[in-house]
């Protein structure tokens, strides 16, 4: 399947959004649709249907589902990948429009590294949120949803570009809540560790320090 315009626009936006979420998922099916012939990828994507970088990436995609779904370790996985994610999906989405492809290729790689940085902080500090709870299933049912989201929005970025459009604008909106929920709350629970561990007395906290979990509930005092 040869992509039209809207279809490499939606594309680059796709692959900008997934890469914060997961990189090698988004570089493995997008190297394997092209290597099978599922699509003809743009010039600057093809280096992804190479089979070393299918290896590659597909076994970093095994790390990766793995570490993403153990408490502690995704978050320090998500710290890692901070450098990793957001320049590598403004280059995804430049190689779109490929290395000759002037302002569009520039304006691809401004969105999508704007994209991955919006997705990745949304990840990383709704994972970080949860780690807060003791028990592991809602960070594996969180994970497992970001597992089938991706291949979902780099399908309909191809299939049916305007609905992607859609979507990600929605997604995006709840990314943004996530990110200004989750960070109060981890501000609120870092100020009050550190009260505790400066030995200061913990019995009268302001109201704004007895936390609830954006995904508890009931409440729940750390």
């Amino acid at each position: 399947m040869t992509m039209d315009t809207a279809q490499l626009i939606a594309l680059a936006g796709a692959l900008g959004w997934a890469s914060g979420v997961r990189l090698y998922l988004v570089v493995l099916l997008t190297g394997l649709a092209g290597y099978l012939g599922w699509v003809v990828l743009p010039p600057g994507l093809h280096l992804l249907a190479h089979p070393v970088v299918l290896g590659v990436s597909g076994f970093m995609v095994l790390v990766e589902f793995f570490a993403d779904k153990i408490p502690g370790l995704d978050s320090l996985w998500d710290v890692v990948h901070t450098v990793i994610r957001i320049p590598a999906g403004a280059a995804l989405a430049a190689g779109v429009f490929g290395l000759d492809g002037g302002v569009m290729a520039l304006l691809a790689a401004l969105t999508g590294g704007t994209l991955a940085a919006t997705s990745h902080a949304a990840k990383a500090t709704t994972r970080a949120a949860i780690n807060t709870s003791p028990e592991p299933f809602t960070n594996v049912g969180v994970s497992l949803l970001e597992d089938g989201m991706v291949p979902l929005g780099l399908w309909l970025s191809m299939a049916h570009p305007l609905v992607f459009v859609a979507a990600l604008a929605l997604v995006l909106a709840i990314s943004v809540w996530l990110i200004r929920t989750c960070w109060r709350f981890l501000r609120q629970l870092l100020a009050r560790v550190a009260r505790i561990f400066s030995g200061r007395p913990d019995t009268a906290l302001p109201p704004a320090f007895h936390l609830k979990s954006p995904f508890s509930k009931s409440d729940r005092h750390v």
